[in-house]
């Protein structure tokens, strides 16, 4: 009866675990729903400054320090955006892989000099890259807490006057993009300084002749950094909606495979009852037939 006991418990402890992991994907839809929604009214805002930057750039000769190339890179700077919770199946430990290798086919003279630096968005990033004796400059545990867009300029705006300053030639982008419920893209991706040829709107669009007031130089100057807080902005919404879903759908696999256990379970709880009945049985009739002999 002792065995029935355990497995009774376990079933017990299943069931519970289930309830908790159907909770949890409930919470996630709704949080996914919501990310979505954010998301996508700022894709477009996002393009159109795009847009009108590469515009600028493509109709004058302005040169701004954010678009200089440096002739040698000394400095690097990643932005890491990833979670600040867990239970989200591989969202976060796929991204920090691809990030490590990443550094170790690009920037490993940087990691090995000291000279790549992180800022890590998230707890989970902050643990990762901080226990693994990483250059970590700034760290921004529980950030999803209250997800703002001042905060986020600030982090951008505080990186492109280290970039204006000198202190990093280079500044990256690590995250994870939304793609679909169950699955996201890996990106990393060189904001600063920024390439004309990849910010350049279509060729192929008519060419319209703007004319610029003050001048493209006065108007490039605000839209540049505008450009780059954009740019981190897209990517902590496009990281939110991508843990969402990852966490959506993990909880679903766990409460599918809670509801399989919980069935192996039963089956072995009813075998296990019906040998302790089959056992109880076969005491009785010997009992009984060894009365009878005497």
């Amino acid at each position: 009866m002792a065995n029935l006991r355990d497995i009774r418990n376990r079933i017990g402890s299943v069931n519970n675990t289930q309830q908790i992991t159907k909770a949890m994907k409930m919470v996630a839809a709704a949080k996914l729903r919501k990310a979505q929604d954010r998301m996508v009214q700022t894709r477009p805002y996002a393009a159109k400054i795009q847009d009108v930057v590469g515009r600028l750039v493509g109709s004058s000769s302005v040169d701004n320090k954010l678009m200089r190339p440096v002739d040698e890179v000394n400095n690097v700077l990643m932005i890491i955006v990833a979670s600040d919770r867990g239970l989200c199946g591989g969202f976060n430990n796929n991204l920090f892989k691809e990030i490590e290798k990443y550094i170790e086919k690009n920037l490993i003279e940087h990691r090995e000099n000291g000279t790549l630096g992180l800022v890590t968005i998230g707890k989970k990033a902050t643990a990762y890259f901080s226990k693994r004796k990483y250059n970590v400059v700034e760290k921004f545990p529980g950030f999803f807490d209250s997800l703002e867009y001042d905060k986020t300029s600030a982090i951008m705006s505080n990186a492109t006057e280290q970039f204006v300053d000198g202190t990093y030639d280079e500044v990256f982008i690590a995250f994870n993009e939304f793609r679909s419920v169950i699955a996201q893209n890996r990106k990393i991706e060189k904001v600063l300084p920024i390439n004309p040829e990849t910010i350049s709107g279509d060729d192929s669009k008519e060419t319209i002749d703007y004319l610029f007031e003050p001048d493209s130089s006065a108007i490039l100057d605000q839209l540049l950094p505008l450009h780059l807080n954009m740019q981190l902005w897209k990517a902590v919404l496009e990281s939110n909606a991508a843990e969402q879903g990852a966490r959506m759908s993990a909880m679903d696999s766990a409460t599918e495979n809670a509801k399989d256990l919980e069935r192996e379970l039963r089956l072995k709880y009813n075998q296990a009852r019906q040998s302790a009945i089959t056992t109880e049985i076969s005491e009785i009739v010997s009992g009984a037939q060894a009365l009878s002999d005497s």
